[in-house]
């Protein structure tokens, strides 16, 4: 039987989501709160591996047992194991085709600016303290709209077969004290949203205009792109199917 789970997670104290030897994981930490219920190694995947301190408010994940599991007992049982900073929001049993990558069909990231120093949000925010120009960011953001190659924005390491994401929905919102970027697509590359955001704070800063974002944009190369904006700001929303 295949299990789906939705999480939520303060990333400031893991070294990301996908297990790593020696460091504190989000899907390490899951993994062995199921040990300890189900009484077996379970093994879970995830709709996508979030950085180090980068948070989640509906990340989602599958793992498989073979027993029929009392959903409500269990969510609470595992939320009993796991650290605070992780909470399983929910969990269901699924059909066997479906899977918590593959099947996504769309996933929504959120960053968060503030543009006054903050103490409460310090950790959930990337704290500017100059004037951005949000008109031309706001632009800038609209020309990735649809289907593109983000190469450019995309960490060199990343293995994957192609880089090509189509962009549903993109917007700045500039409210009070706080800027919120929002950007959901259909897939996202290793460190896509956080290059986007690094280079769109540059065009409003007035360091490179909206001609270049489209030069970087094309030139697939990923040193022509501005310097990503800090994990602790980003947060995966949700991810739907």
């Amino acid at each position: 039987m295949r299990y789906s789970l939705v999480i939520e997670y303060d990333g400031t104290e893991y070294s990301g989501w996908q297990i790593q030897k020696s460091q504190k994981t989000i899907q390490g930490e899951i993994e062995k709160a199921l040990k300890v219920i189900l009484k077996n190694e379970i093994g879970t995947v995830g709709a996508g591996r979030t950085d180090s301190g980068v948070h989640a408010r509906g990340q989602v994940a599958h793992f498989e047992y073979n027993l029929e599991l009392n959903i409500e007992q269990f969510k609470r049982s595992l939320n009993g194991l796991l650290p605070v900073d992780i909470r399983i929001k929910g969990c269901k049993l699924e059909s066997n085709d479906f899977h918590a990558r593959y099947s996504a069909k769309e996933r929504k990231y959120t960053y968060y600016i503030s543009k006054k120093p903050t103490a409460i949000y310090r950790l959930y925010s990337w704290q500017l303290n100059y004037s951005l120009d949000i008109n031309k960011m706001e632009k800038a953001a609209k020309k990735i709209l649809g289907k593109h190659n983000f190469k450019s924005f995309c960490r060199n390491i990343s293995d994957v077969s192609h880089h090509f994401c189509s962009v549903k929905n993109i917007k700045w919102i500039d409210k009070d004290s706080v800027l919120k970027f929002e950007i959901s697509a259909d897939r996202f590359l290793h460190g896509m949203v956080r290059a986007l955001v690094g280079t769109f704070v540059d065009i409003g800063k007035g360091q490179i205009t909206i001609n270049d974002f489209i030069e970087i944009l094309d030139a697939q190369d990923r040193t022509k792109a501005s310097q990503a904006a800090p994990a602790r700001g980003l947060f995966l929303e949700n991810v739907c199917y």
